[in-house]
């Protein structure tokens, strides 16, 4: 066999790796950003399986133990030098902003590595380190490939190899508290309300309560829990609270008087 045919031959098998790799890591011939933005808004409505992650120490975790609070899912790939360390540090931010607003148990976050060969548990652990996120219910895990293409259908998330690593929507996923997804949220960095307006419609604009004074209190809370741009968080707004119970007694003493002037128009019946 001479060099040229062993030449060629390596460069056949080269080709043929590429083809494979590429086919594993979802890649195609171009991404498509309009294309992706349409599954994933297709998505929208769609209930997620009941997969099994390993987090960063190698325990199970299944998506079956977050269900009854919304989780938001952020797919990311572990040897991302900027967009994903920046995503994962600007998604922190908000959510501590949700978490003062809501509570620290409202909701669960599931940051998952979709690059399944190099995205390990150990790798997912490291990444969250040095990002300096220690933040309860949050978790960096891990999945096998098969997993992960059924998820990332699910979830309406495409991403394509290329030579400097993936090309990817920038989305977080909110399910609701059965597990379809609620809502997409794109960008690098979100304003806390695309995140926490249907955090907040999940936890008490949509779920039944239990009594109709617990749905009350969650109408109020829904209503009267806003944002201030000034300060980039949310506040309980007791002003609404107020307005709305103002207004109440300014119908009411509309009401009265409309009524006593009408009984005092009225003529008397007659008397014996």
């Amino acid at each position: 066999m001479n060099k040229l045919t062993v030449y060629i031959l390596l460069l056949m098998t080269m080709l043929v790796t590429s083809a494979a790799n590429a086919e594993q890591n979802g890649s195609g011939t171009s991404y498509d950003e309009k294309a992706a933005l349409s599954l994933s808004q297709a998505a929208i409505g769609q209930t997620v399986g009941n997969y099994t992650f390993l987090d960063g120490n190698g325990n199970q975790l299944t998506l079956e133990s977050l269900r009854g609070k919304p989780v938001i899912i952020s797919l990311i790939y572990t040897s991302c030098y900027h967009i994903c360390p920046t995503v994962t540090t600007n998604l922190a931010k908000v959510v501590d902003i949700a978490r003062d607003a809501l509570g620290n148990e409202s909701f669960s976050v599931l940051s998952i590595g979709f690059d399944t060969p190099v995205d390990t548990p150990d790798r997912m652990r490291v990444f969250a380190a040095q990002r300096n996120i220690d933040i309860g219910n949050w978790h960096f895990v891990s999945a096998d490939a098969k997993t992960m293409q059924d998820l990332t259908n699910d979830v309406g998330f495409s991403y394509f190899s290329t030579p400097k690593g993936f090309d990817h929507m920038i989305q977080a996923t909110v399910l609701d508290g059965e597990g379809r997804v609620y809502r997409q949220v794109y960008g690098m960095a979100p304003e806390p309300p695309a995140l926490v307006e249907p955090l907040k419609e999940v936890l008490w604009g949509k779920q039944v309560a239990a009594t109709p004074i617990e749905g009350m209190l969650n109408n109020i809370r829904l209503f009267c829990t806003v944002y201030d741009p000034t300060t980039g968080m949310y506040r309980f707004d007791y002003s609404i609270f107020i307005s709305f119970f103002i207004g109440l007694l300014a119908l009411g003493g509309t009401a009265w008087f409309i009524v006593r002037a009408w009984r005092k128009s009225t003529p008397a019946g007659p008397q014996t």
